[in-house]
């Protein structure tokens, strides 16, 4: 898989454009460049079984954000110079 060079960095403003969650805006939490992805905090959730360890002590299923595509979000600025033209 190619390398791919962003604009998209963490703690940037993005908006989703396409897929199910689009429209929603979030912050960068994490910028997956192998594989062109990024984390969008409260986007995306995906459950993840947790064995019990230290930590999780209970173990269960815990809710996290999910990758999404990075060509499936736009920074907000640049959607927002868009929409008022």
């Amino acid at each position: 898989m190619k390398k791919l060079k962003s604009k998209i960095k963490r703690g940037d403003e993005v908006v989703v454009i396409t897929g199910s969650h689009k429209g929603k805006r979030g912050k960068v939490l994490n910028v997956l460049l192998q594989k062109c992805r990024v984390v969008v905090e409260n986007i995306a959730f995906t459950k993840k079984h947790q064995k019990v360890s230290q930590d999780q002590p209970d173990g269960g299923i815990v809710e996290r954000e999910g990758p999404i595509h990075i060509s499936n979000v736009m920074l907000s600025e640049v959607f927002d110079k868009k929409k008022s033209n």
